[in-house]
């Protein structure tokens, strides 16, 4: 089948391959675009919450990034799948498509020639033969698909952590990080952004970073953000335990508490994860017939999107002191909420969580018109945006 092909099935809405592609491509940077727009509005949450709001810019970058790739490669690739019925994603072996033609991006770029001259046989071709130079358009999407993933600030697989700030909890007098990481899990086919607020008790650190009054001392210039955890002797193994405990299918319980039992020294508080889909787009994806029909209806195919996002939290409320004596020891180990009058909750494992949906103006007065709001929106915060602007919030 041709680039555009959707999970072995032909795209619906009588739509043919290249205008599906299209439509999907210009109505995924829409909702780019729309959430670009709720994260700087002054009523989001993440605006009032600027660090938070910061670290999901830079991941809305790399899947901007992404897009752009990949955009690209559909005028030169023989296929193109979109995982249609699920997350609205790319297939995730697009995702490791970006990595592994990074990595070979120089030696492929050297064998191209260079956009200038590729330019002029486009002009050259077009008045020589008075005819569309196709070949010559592979090639220059091709150079510009490497070139983007050359830069490397695509949303890969594994996003390594970055630590963003430094503080001090004055009740426990340890330092604590604020560390993110992201993951494109390949179950579940969707992108990943964690945030984490970790303590550190290690001696080392603690009078690294500590005056002996438990405060922050006043001449550290630390350059954030820093790659990886701050604590150098943690770092790699920090990296390595987040690669291995970022799956989807894996509760934030279940991460937080792996991590509490892996380092001795580290102390999970508080641990975010924002799911950032499904995607939702007319003629393109298949989430079930109510949606369809009603994005189906919109007229201007721009507007005719919708993008969810879940934010799961989990935290600590008490920490059981370690023990140490002779025959032997127990570190210190966390105890987190689970809001066990949710079932919901319960079933993610975590403290709380919200799930939001950013949907146009246009897309939300069909479904409103339709009478079936209530039944699309149920359970979701919803944001509707039009002229790059968060209109209310319902």
């Amino acid at each position: 089948m041709s680039a555009s092909e959707t999970d072995g099935e032909a795209p619906g809405n009588g739509l043919d391959a290249k205008a599906a592609t299209e439509r999907y491509f210009s109505g995924i940077s829409s909702a780019l675009d729309g959430l670009d727009a709720y994260l700087a509005d002054e009523e989001s949450p993440f605006y009032r919450h600027e660090l938070t709001g910061s670290i999901l810019s830079g991941y809305l970058d790399r899947l901007r990034h992404s897009y752009d790739a990949w955009e690209n490669r559909v005028s030169f690739a023989e296929r193109f799948r979109i995982n249609r019925a699920e997350s609205g994603y790319p297939a995730f072996h697009h995702v490791l498509d970006l990595d592994s033609d990074a990595r070979n991006a120089e030696k492929d770029l050297a064998k191209i020639p260079d956009a200038d001259q590729l330019r002029q046989e486009m002009i050259d071709f077009i008045l020589l033969k008075k005819a569309y130079p196709a070949p010559i358009k592979r090639t220059m999407a091709k150079r510009l698909y490497l070139e983007h993933v050359q830069q490397g600030d695509v949303f890969s697989p594994f996003v390594l952590p970055e630590t963003v700030r430094v503080s001090v909890n004055p009740k426990t007098n340890r330092p604590y990080y604020v560390v993110h990481w992201g993951a494109f899990d390949g179950s579940a086919n969707i992108p990943l952004v964690y945030i984490a607020v970790i303590e550190d008790s290690s001696s080392q650190m603690v009078g690294k970073l500590l005056e002996p009054n438990g405060q922050l001392k006043p001449d550290l210039n630390i350059p954030f953000p820093i790659e990886g955890l701050l604590n150098p002797e943690l770092a790699h193994q920090f990296d390595d335990f987040c690669e291995k405990n970022s799956s989807y299918g894996l509760t934030l319980a279940t991460i937080a508490d792996n991590m509490d039992k892996d380092f001795e020294f580290l102390h999970p508080k508080q641990l975010r994860r924002i799911v950032m889909g499904p995607f939702y787009g007319a003629g393109v994806t298949s989430h079930g017939r109510v949606v369809e029909d009603i994005l189906a209806s919109v007229s201007n195919p721009d507007n005719a999107w919708m993008l969810t996002w879940t934010q799961q939290e989990l935290f600590s409320i008490s920490e059981k002191a370690a023990k140490w004596g002779i025959w032997g020891s127990t570190p210190a180990r966390q105890t987190y909420h689970i809001e066990t009058d949710d079932l919901e909750a319960v079933r993610q494992g975590v403290s709380d969580y919200q799930k939001h949906a950013l949907v146009p103006h246009e897309a939300y007065q069909a479904i409103y018109a339709s009478g079936k709001r209530d039944q699309v929106f149920a359970g979701y915060k919803t944001h509707v945006v039009s002229g790059g602007q968060v209109l209310r919030d319902f």
